[in-house]
C-alpha cells in the first residue's frame, strides 16, 4: 500500500484540530490561492473537508472535486462545505482522465505517503499541461520554541518517528523542490509560510500552539508509550514543558512550505505561457 497509515487516527478530537488548523492559519496558507471561475480543480486527499473550505471561498466560481480514501472523513466534508464535488478515490487510482483538471491542491497530504514522488508523478496525468500544482506540508524539524525544552523536543520526536514508522514523513515540506523537479513539474516556486506565536497574538497561541501542534503531539501518548519511545515521567514533562510556550513569556515558531508548480507541456519539463 502506497498511502501510510494516518498516525494521527480518525477520532472526533482530530477533526476538530483539523478545522482549527485550517481556520486558524487559512490567511497564512491560502494566500495567493485562488483559481478563476470556469477552472477546474482537483484536491487530493480533502479528508473532513477542513481546507475546501477555504478553497470554495477564496474560488467561488471554481468547480472543485474533493477526493479522499476514508468514507467518514469523506462524509464529515459533505456535512461541513457545500458546492464541491465529492469523491471516495485512491490518490494513486484517480478515476479521472487525462487532462482532465486546471488544477491540483494538496494540503498535508505527502507527509502520509510512503512514495510521495510517485503520487505526485501520477498527479500530472489528470492535470493538464500548463496547468499549477500547489502543495502545502510542515516539517516538525522548524518547531523552536522558549522556554525551551529536551523534553519537549524529544516529545515532538516520538510523532516524528512514529509517523515514520508508520511509512509518512513528518518533516517533508523541506523536501518540496525536489520531490516535484523530480516528480518532473516545470518552474517549482517553494515559499515558507512562518507562524510566530506570543502573547501578543492569542488567536495563534490558542488556535496554533495549543489546538493544533500541542494538540497533535498529545494525540501520540499512548502510541509513543507503546512503543518504547518514551517513559511517562519524560513524556509528561515534554508535554507540560510545551505548554508553557504558550503561557505568558512563552513564545513558539513552525514553518509550513508552500509549492507551486507547472506540469510542462512536453515530457522534456518546458513549458511556455
Amino acid at each position: 500500500m502506497n498511502t501510510a497509515a494516518y498516525v494521527h487516527g480518525y477520532s472526533e478530537r482530530e477533526a476538530r484540530r483539523l478545522g482549527d488548523q485550517a481556520d486558524t492559519l487559512a490567511a497564512l496558507l491560502h494566500a495567493g490561492t485562488a483559481y478563476p471561475a470556469g477552472s477546474r480543480v482537483l484536491e487530493v486527499g480533502c479528508g473532513v473537508g477542513a481546507q475546501t473550505a477555504h478553497l470554495v471561498e477564496a474560488s467561488p466560481g471554481a468547480h472543485i472535486v474533493a477526493v479522499d480514501r476514508n468514507d467518514d472523513s469523506l462524509a464529515q466534508a459533505r456535512a461541513r462545505v457545500a458546492g464541491v464535488e465529492w469523491q471516495h478515490a485512491d490518490l494513486f487510482d484517480l478515476p479521472f482522465a487525462d487532462a482532465a483538471f486546471d488544477h491540483v491542491f494538496a494540503c498535508f497530504v505527502l507527509e502520509h505517503l510512503r512514495e510521495p514522488g510517485q503520487a505526485l508523478a501520477g498527479l500530472r496525468r489528470v492535470l493538464r499541461p500548463g496547468g499549477t500544482i500547489t502543495v502545502i506540508e510542515g516539517d516538525h524539524g522548524s518547531a523552536f520554541f522558549h522556554p525551551t525544552s529536551a523534553y519537549a523536543h524529544a516529545a515532538i520526536d516520538c510523532q516524528v518517528r512514529l509517523q515514520s514508522a508508520a511509512g509518512g514523513n513528518a518533516l517533508i515540506g523541506r523536501e518540496l523542490q525536489p520531490l516535484l523537479s523530480g516528480a518532473g513539474y516545470a518552474s517549482v516556486v517553494v515559499r515558507p509560510r512562518t507562524v510566530y506565536a506570543d502573547g501578543t497574538r492569542p488567536a495563534l497561541v490558542d488556535g496554533f500552539t495549543r489546538n493544533t501542534f500541542i494538540a497533535m503531539v498529545e494525540s501520540v501518548r499512548d502510541d509513543a508509550l507503546a512503543a518504547g519511545l518514551t517513559g511517562r515521567t519524560d513524556w509528561d514533562r515534554g508535554i507540560a514543558d510545551l505548554y508553557r510556550t504558550a503561557d505568558d513569556g512563552g513564545t513558539f515558531h513552525y514553518t509550513f512550505f508552500k509549492a507551486v508548480a507547472v506540469n510542462p507541456s512536453s515530457a522534456h519539463g518546458s513549458w511556455e505561457d
